[in-house]
């Protein structure tokens, strides 16, 4: 879980803090850059795994494609002047992960607090691109006895954080930065603390963070920091990889386009794997068909994916009450994302991070409040403990939709602005700022927070609607 987000210099993001609970929406207007905040977590789960190269290369440019020039990561890149991005994710890892060997590691704490500092080098010579650079990464563990200063949003002590904050360290940083004659060095400690000598990375040489080097569980509590990030994911659900047929070979878990949807499926009803007193087969489809339901204008009668032994394919199949026998291909772009969401509500092994842009997309008026109660049941729990009922998820989703940000928890919301504010070099400039609600539990006194009076134009008809209720039926 994701808990802090500090962001100085990365495209828009000058100096942004963001504090997330198990659900979070970022409301703003189409071009404030509140899809920069899904770009930062993106970024930094490509860090736990590919090189700094690829990393940059995964994320979106200026151009909204990827594989762009790294400049396009930094505030004002193209400008002349040293560039850097300073990135700070506070955290709860799983307790137990296993290693890129299938071995099992146990980390030591599981509340951290991650640092890394990026620099920019320019071309060398004229054929050849500016690159990132490492320079500094730190891994620090967040006591037991703070948590309750870090876990701001609404929980139950006993049945969640405790459950989820676990363990404690005695002796320094996992990841420390220190400055030689040589050159700038990560040093990789062990868990056991102060014991043991650290073991030296050159940050120049690295070519990629040093957390993301991590994978045997000699290192276990850094390990578990790499896996967490590494469940961070976006979700981008498209009709054409929801329609897309499924070999028996094809993997089994939901792609972040949506790819794979009946198998996944297929994969949940028969797992025998679950522990005793789980749904059947049965049950799991007859879950799924009753939350589709909840769609208004689909008769879900039955649900269920077929395999076809002859073809090696799975097929999903929608009976509604009419009669009619539908093929996923043959249902409605809306009915496949909200068909998607509930698979990934009964999939258990889905935990982490889930960033999904727009939720409302595809979606009728009237099936606004069933689409927003199946996200925000997507998260985690926080006044139980997290288990397979109640998956360790957190879902962070953004809009410009008045109906969604209507239906939202006021305390769930950051509004999205861009503001004038004052970059290092002292210029003043635009750059986002992320609102919370005035009175809620992200906001600070002294802090910039919006009001009902900043969200008029989400809570009222716009200008010149030409068909509204009568005043004497609105409320």
């Amino acid at each position: 879980m994701l808990t802090r987000l500090e962001v100085k210099g990365f495209k828009n993001l000058l100096d942004v803090h963001i504090d997330f609970g198990p659900f979070t929406c970022i409301a703003g207007a189409n071009g404030t850059g509140k899809s920069n905040v899904f770009d930062v977590v993106e970024f930094l789960s490509h860090l736990a795994t590919d090189t700094l190269v690829e990393a940059s290369q995964r994320v979106r440019g200026a151009s909204g494609l990827r594989g762009g020039d790294p400049r396009d990561l930094f505030w004002d890149g193209y400008r002349d002047g040293q560039r850097h991005i300073a990135l700070t994710a506070e955290m709860i890892v799983p307790a137990e992960v296993e290693d890129d060997l299938g071995a099992p590691a146990k980390a030591t704490t599981t509340f951290l607090r991650y640092e890394l500092d990026l620099a920019y080098s320019p071309p060398e010579g004229q054929s050849s691109v500016g690159r990132l650079v490492l320079a500094r990464e730190e891994l620090r563990h967040i006591n037991r006895g703070d948590a309750a200063r870090h876990l701001r949003f609404p929980h139950s002590v006993k049945n969640f954080r405790n459950s989820v904050v676990v363990g404690q360290r005695r002796g320094g940083a996992f990841l420390s930065t220190e400055v030689r004659d040589s050159g700038t060095v990560i040093n990789v400690h062990g868990d056991g603390g102060s014991f043991g000598k650290p073991q030296p990375r050159a940050a120049a040489r690295a070519g990629r963070t040093v957390l993301s080097t991590v994978t045997t569980n000699d290192y276990p509590t850094i390990l578990a920091a790499r896996r967490e990030m590494q469940s961070w994911r976006r979700l981008a659900l498209e009709p054409s990889a929801l329609r897309a047929p499924d070999s028996f070979a094809s993997p089994r878990s939901l792609e972040a386009d949506g790819r794979h949807l009946a198998a996944t499926l297929f994969r949940i009803a028969t797992d025998t794997g679950r522990s005793t007193g789980a749904r059947d087969e049965e049950a799991v489809y007859a879950h799924v068909a009753d939350r589709l339901s909840d769609l208004a204008g689909v008769g879900v009668e039955s649900l269920r994916v077929e395999p076809d032994p002859v073809r090696e394919v799975f097929t999903l199949f929608l009976q509604e009450r009419s009669g009619l026998r539908l093929p996923a291909r043959a249902l409605s772009e809306g009915t496949l994302r909200f068909l998607a969401l509930c698979v990934l509500l009964e999939d258990p092994t889905v935990t982490g991070l889930i960033c999904m842009e727009e939720p409302e997309n595809g979606i009728h008026p009237a099936n606004l409040p069933a689409m927003m109660d199946l996200v925000r049941d997507l998260a985690v729990d926080p006044r139980e403990a997290p288990d397979e009922t109640n998956p360790f998820r957190q879902v962070i989703i953004n809009t410009h939709a008045p109906g969604v940000v209507q239906l939202c928890d006021p305390a769930d919301l950051l509004l999205a602005e861009t503001r004038p504010r004052r970059a290092p070099d002292g210029r003043v400039t635009s750059a986002l700022s992320l609102l919370p609600y005035s009175g809620s539990w992200r906001s600070e006194q002294g802090d910039p927070s919006f009001s009902e009076a900043d969200v008029v134009a989400y809570l009222v008809a716009p200008p010149g609607a030409q068909l509204q209720l009568p005043l004497d039926m609105v409320g």
